[in-house]
Order: C-alpha cells, then structure tokens, then sequence
C-alpha cells in the first residue's frame, strides 16, 4: 500500500532534520551551545533535528550562519518549502483529474522551458486526446478513483498543449524506444498516438528525441521526470509523484537529461523509429 501523505511529509523533515544534525555536528558546536547563541531552549535543537517541529525559514538562517554554513541556506528553505507536497498519492490525484490540473496550472503557465524523460509513455505536450483518455481510465481503475471527470481532464489537457502555441515556450522531449514499442492499449489508440507525435514533432518549438533500444548509453534512469525550467522536478513513481525543488538536486537532473539529450536520436531517424513502430502494430 502507498505511504499516506502524512508519513511521508515526516520522511521529508526527518530529512531535514538529519541534514541539520549533520551541519552542527561539522561545526563543532554542540546542540546547548548553538541554542545559547539562537536564543532557544536546547530542547528546540532536538525537536529540529528530529523533524518533529518543522523548521522556520528563520530556523534555518539562525542554524547555518552559526554553524558556519550560510551556503546551506537555499537548499534547505527550498526543501522545507516543499515538505508537505513532496510525496502526493496517486490515488489522491487520481480522486480529481481535474483538481490536479488546476492545481499545477501555474506552474505550466510560467515556464518557459518543459524537458521529460519517458520510459513508459508520452508526455503531456504530445499526447493525442484518445491515449489521454485510456491512460487516465487506467489510472483511475488500477486506483479505483472516480473516473467521472475524466473528459473534462482531457480538456484541461488539450488546453494546456495551447500554451505551446504562443512561440514563447519550448518543449524539449526524450522518449525510450521501448515506449514506442510498447503496446499497454489497444492497437488502434497506440497508432493514433504515434502518429499524433509524427505531427508533433514537426512543431519548431518541440524538440522530440528517441533513445534506442541499440545504442550508446551513458545511463538509463529508473523513473520518469519532468523539469519545469530549472524551478521544479516531477518525478513518477507508481505510488506517488516526488516534487524537488532543492537548487543542487534540480541541477543534478538537468545534467542528466543532458547526458540523455546526448544519446538520443532527432529529425529523420527518430521518425524512422516511430515508424517502425507503427508498422509493428500491423
């Protein structure tokens, strides 16, 4: 069974926590002599490091400048920011399709920059709306979620392709073969979808590349992820999606989708690959 939000959110500043206890102890200050210095009860330094009170923004800035560590600051406001959406069950997306959507709209509006890494299935700037429609009724089954906003997910989805409309935004897609290969849906709603990416692909603001199956690899990630500039990371896993938000973790994956970018196959050859593929369906 899935982890529920709230033990999740405590793995996260337990996280935390662990990374303060690990700055004070470089410093070389105990936990009675950083809470002279801060003003606090000493207690208060256990209850940090121990995740069980979430730490200020404030906290934070207090503990790394006396402990001698100011370049820890942004990471650590980042991971505290994000602590309580850091894990999001998927059977608590999938309760509203809709609601998700809604909530990320934001997000999707002021990036100017979307890059994904797919293993498994197409992303959302290249999702024809009847492989939209199966993968939602998929989720919603294996959760057993109410399926009966799903149209109107769909539309929100259609809608939010259009932001790539307006040339100030750019899409830059990398996909593994075998998700082209692949066949989890009917044959006939794989075909339109490959061939919704054979239009795609076309778009001078989407950037489609295929990692083949042959091929020099530097590394196979393990899960799917999505960057939104360099602001946040999306990370798919079957029980939950992992939002990062820390400076120093984004840029490990901007890195890697680089080194992905590197070993993926653009233009005429990934379009023969795709091909391939819809001739495999026949």
């Amino acid at each position: 069974m899935p982890a529920s939000s709230s033990s999740s959110a405590q793995q996260a500043r337990k996280a935390i926590g662990n990374r303060l206890r690990a700055i004070l102890r470089q410093s070389g200050l105990t936990s009675r002599a950083l809470a002279k210095q801060a003003g606090w009860e000493e207690s208060r330094c256990s209850r940090l490091m121990s995740g069980r009170t979430p730490p200020t923004e404030r906290d934070i800035e207090i503990w790394c400048r006396f402990c001698g560590a100011p370049e820890e600051i942004p990471d650590l406001i980042a991971a505290s920011r994000n602590v309580e959406s850091a894990y999001m069950e998927w059977r608590q997306f999938q309760r509203s399709q809709k609601h998700l959507n809604e909530m990320r709209r934001k997000l999707y509006e002021e990036t100017r920059l979307y890059r994904f890494y797919s293993s498994t299935t197409f992303p959302w700037p290249v999702q024809a709306p009847s492989y939209m429609r199966v993968l939602m009724l998929r989720g919603a089954e294996l959760y057993r979620s109410d399926p009966s906003d799903i149209e109107e997910a769909i539309r929100v989805r259609v809608d939010r392709q259009r932001l790539l409309d307006d040339g100030t935004r750019r899409a830059a897609i990398l996909v593994e073969e075998s998700a082209l290969r692949a066949q989890p849906f009917p044959c006939e709603v794989m075909r339109d979808q490959l061939n919704y990416l054979l239009v795609a692909m076309r778009r001078p603001n989407i950037s489609l590349g295929i990692l083949p199956i042959e091929g020099r690899r530097v590394q196979k990630p393990a899960e799917n992820f999505h960057l939104y500039d360099e602001a946040q990371v999306f990370i798919e896993l079957l029980t939950a999606a992992v939002t990062i938000m820390q400076p120093r973790e984004i840029a490990l994956y901007v890195q890697l989708f680089d080194d992905l970018t590197a070993d993926a196959v653009f233009g005429s050859k990934a379009q023969t690959l795709i091909n391939a593929a819809i001739r495999n369906l026949d």
